[in-house]
């Protein structure tokens, strides 16, 4: 591809690019960025690329967003022994020990990989070599026990009412 021609598609492209962006990131400024990293690494690879290349920068900006969600991680600030005081205690604390019966129940797998993500906080790559399973599998696990604490969870609270 010519560099007229990349120029004239990207032109084109933008538009779509950061729509996508910010339908995935939520901040314009997130997106634009993501727009042209996008478009900076659709120009190293022009020489190898051909009319149309909508869909790969579609996967490329997608990606991209996805790689940068991953990278924010949600900041935890302690409570002090006060703070923790002022919650309700009999409302969540209920809701905690349901959950926790609820994941008691699940099989050793799922259990553990449930555990390690969202208690210890580790990443998924770090669970795969952890349990010496591919991440692949680690991701359906999690996937798995997820649904099964949201099912029996939801079954336990209908049953109560």
């Amino acid at each position: 591809m010519t560099t007229e021609e990349f120029e004239h598609e990207a032109g084109l492209l933008r538009p779509m690019l950061v729509a996508t962006a910010a339908r995935m990131l939520g901040s314009d400024s997130r997106a634009e960025d993501a727009a042209q990293e996008t478009l900076a690494k659709l120009w190293m690879m022009r020489g190898e690329l051909r009319s149309p290349m909508a869909a790969l920068a579609r996967a490329v900006v997608r990606n991209l967003c996805v790689d940068s969600i991953r990278r924010r991680r949600a900041v935890t600030v302690p409570l002090s022994e006060e703070q923790r005081g002022m919650t309700a205690p009999d409302a969540s604390d209920d809701v905690l020990e349901h959950v926790m019966a609820v994941v008691g129940r699940l099989p050793a797998a799922q259990q553990i990989v449930l555990r390690l993500r969202h208690i210890d906080g580790m990443a998924t790559a770090d669970i795969a070599r952890l349990t010496g399973a591919s991440e692949a599998s680690v991701r359906k696990t999690l996937s798995r026990a997820r649904m099964a604490v949201r099912k029996h969870y939801i079954e336990g609270t209908e049953d109560e009412q």
